[in-house]
C-alpha cells in the first residue's frame, strides 16, 4: 500500500531504477515548537519480520529535501542518527547546516529507523534514567519486563541486522542507484553494516564518532568518560583565565562526588514555562549522568567547571537545572524500545570480551552504575537478529571518511582505527579538542561536501581543521572573558 498520492516529483538523474514510493509535501523538524523544514514524504512499508514477507508489516517514516540544483546528482546523501533510538529526521533537522554542502547538488535521504521517530516507534513507560543506572537491579529489571509487556512490536526484529535491509528497499523504492551514507555515533555501526551487506548499493561512506563493529559499547564508556573529563580539567588548568577562577576544580570536584555520593541534597527548581517551584532530589548519579552529555558538545562543555565550582559552592541550582533539561531531551529523542533491542542483541553478549574491571570502573565519576543497569536490562530482554558476521570489521575498498573528536567522552579516535583495520581506502580526520560528532565544527561541512562530490580522499583539503578551536570556558554565567 502506498500512503501518499505524488504531487510533483523529481526523480533521479540518469537512473535505471523506476521509483515505485510516492511522496508529497510535508515539513521535519527537530522537535516540537523547532521551524519546519521542507521535504517529500512518504510510508515505506516492511515485513515487521523479514524472514516473513507476508506476515504483519510495519509503516517507516521517509523524508527526502531535495537537493538545490535543477540537475542533480543521482545518488544523494542517507545521514543515519545515533543513540540507538534517535530518529534521522529528527537528527537531520537540528544539523541541517552540517550538510549544507552536499544538498547543492544531491538530495537528502532520511528513513527513521523502524523503532524511532515515525517509524513504528517503540516506546514505553520507562523512564530515561533507566538507562542511566539511577535504579536498583530488581527496579530496573521490574520497570524492563513492565517496558516490554507494553511495546507495540516484537523487539527481535528491530536491530541493525534488519534496519539494513529497509535502507535498501529503500534505495529501490525510491529508484537510487547507489546511496553515499553518513552515520552518527551507533549510526555509524548501521553505515558500516549497510556497506558490508550492500557494497553494491554504496558510494561512499562518512563514520562520524565511530562505533567500530568489533566493539561492544558499553564496559568502557565511563572510562571514556572520565578520560574526557580530565582532559577537559587539564585545559581549563592550562587556560589562564579558566585556571585563575577555577585554581582546584579537579580536587574539588572529587570532594563534590564523595559528598554527594554519601547524602543527597534537595534542589528547588522553577519551572521554566509556568513558572513554579519543583524540589527536586539532586545526588552523584544524576550529576554523573549530566555531566557525561554535557561533555558532548563544546558549548555545555565550556559550562563544566563553573556549574561544577558553583555547586561546590553550595548552589546546586544551575548543575541540577542542567541536569533536568538534558533528562527531558534525552526522553524525548531516544525509542527506548529500539535502544535496549539493539544494545540488548549487539553489545551486552559480548560485554565479557571487553576486559573492563570493576575496579577500572570504580576510579570513574561514573563509576559501574551505566553498565550494571544496561547488564540489568538486557537479562530480560529477548535477542533479535544478528547476520553473521556481524561482529568483524568490515573489509571493503569502498571510500571511507572517519571523523574523530579527540576530547570524544564516548567514540574516542582510536575506535575509528580500530574501525578502520581492514579499510583499503580511507582517510582519519580528528578535530582538536572537539567533543562528540565532527559534521558540524568549523570547515568539516565543506570537507563533507567536497568528498560526497569527488568520492576521491586523496584531493581533499583539510588544511582548515587547523584552524579548529574550543569554546572559551565561561568564567561566570554572563559567559567567557572578553
Amino acid at each position: 500500500m502506498l500512503l501518499f498520492t505524488p504531487v510533483t516529483q523529481a526523480w533521479p538523474q540518469n537512473s535505471s531504477l523506476s521509483p515505485t514510493l510516492q511522496l508529497e509535501d510535508c515539513r521535519i523538524r527537530a522537535g516540537e515548537g523547532y521551524p519546519g523544514i521542507k521535504a517529500r514524504c512518504g510510508t515505506l512499508e516492511r515485513p515487521e519480520n523479514p524472514a516473513e514477507p507476508d506476515g504483519d508489516m510495519l509503516e517507516l517514516f521517509v523524508a527526502v529535501i531535495p537537493a538545490l540544483s535543477l540537475e542533480p546528482d543521482s545518488d544523494p546523501l542517507v545521514p543515519i542518527a545515533g543513540g540507538p533510538g534517535q530518529a534521522s529526521s529528527e537528527f537531520y533537522a537540528s544539523t541541517a547546516n552540517a550538510f549544507a554542502a552536499v544538498r547543492r547538488t544531491r538530495d537528502i535521504v532520511l528513513l527513521d529507523q523502524r523503532g524511532t521517530g515515525k517509524s513504528a516507534p517503540m516506546t514505553c513507560e520507562a523512564e530515561e534514567a533507566l538507562i542511566e543506572g539511577q535504579y536498583s537491579r530488581k527496579q530496573t529489571i521490574a520497570q524492563t519486563k513492565t517496558c516490554l509487556q507494553a511495546l507495540p512490536y516484537d523487539p527481535r526484529y528491530f536491530t541493525t541486522s534488519v534496519a539494513v535491509q529497509d535502507l535498501e528497499a529503500l534505495r529501490l523504492a525510491l529508484g537510487y542507484e547507489k546511496f553515499n551514507v553518513y552515520g552518527i555515533s551507533y549510526g555509524s555501526r548501521v553505515a558500516q553494516h549497510f556497506m558490508r551487506r550492500y557494497p553494491g548499493s554504496t558510494r561512499t561512506v562518512i563514520l562520524d564518532g565511530v562505533v567500530p563493529p568489533q566493539l561492544a559499547l558499553g564496559p568502557a564508556i565511563a572510562i571514556e568518560a572520565q578520560k574526557a573529563l580530565n582532559k577537559i580539567f587539564s585545559r581549563c588548568a592550562e587556560s589562564t583565565d579558566c585556571g585563575e577562577q577555577f585554581p582546584n576544580i579537579e580536587t574539588d570536584f572529587v570532594a563534590l562526588r564523595s559528598r554527594l555520593t554519601k547524602k543527597t541534597v534537595m534542589v528547588q527548581l522553577m519551572n521554566p514555562v509556568t513558572g513554579a517551584a519543583n524540589e527536586t532530589e539532586f545526588g552523584n548519579d544524576r550529576m554523573a549522568g549530566a555531566l557525561r552529555l554535557l561533555s558532548y558538545h563544546p558549548t555545555t562543555i565550556a559550562l563544566m567547571p563553573l556549574l561544577i565550582d558553583q555547586a561546590v559552592k553550595g548552589n546546586f541550582r544551575p548543575l541540577a537545572a542542567q541536569a533536568m533539561v538534558i533528562s527531558k531531551a534525552l526522553s524525548e529523542s531516544i525509542n527506548i524500545g529500539m535502544h535496549n533491542a539493539v544494545v540488548c542483541t549487539e553489545d551486552a553478549p559480548f560485554f565479557a570480551g571487553e576486559s573492563v574491571t570493576q575496579e577500572a570502573l570504580e576510579t570513574t565519576y561514573i563509576g559501574p552504575l551505566q553498565l550494571d543497569a544496561l547488564s540489568a536490562i538486557c537479562s530480560v530482554w529477548p535477542a533479535g537478529v544478528l547476520d553473521d558476521g556481524f561482529k568483524e570489521p568490515v573489509s571493503s575498498d569502498i571510500p571511507v571518511l572517519l571523523l574523530s573528536g579527540e576530547n570524544d567522552p564516548i567514540t574516542p579516535p582510536a575506535y575509528g582505527d580500530a574501525a578502520a583495520l581492514k579499510f583499503e581506502n580511507f582517510t582519519h580526520l580528528t578535530g582538536a579538542k572537539q567533543g562528540h560528532g565532527q559534521a558540524p565544527r568549523g570547515c568539516m561541512s565543506d570537507i563533507v561536501g567536497d568528498f560526497v562530490a569527488s568520492a576521491d580522499l586523496d584531493t581533499l583539503e583539510t588544511e582548515c581543521l587547523d584552524r579548529l578551536h574550543a569554546m572559551p570556558f565561561f568564567l561566570d554565567f554572563s559567559g567567557p572573558a572578553p
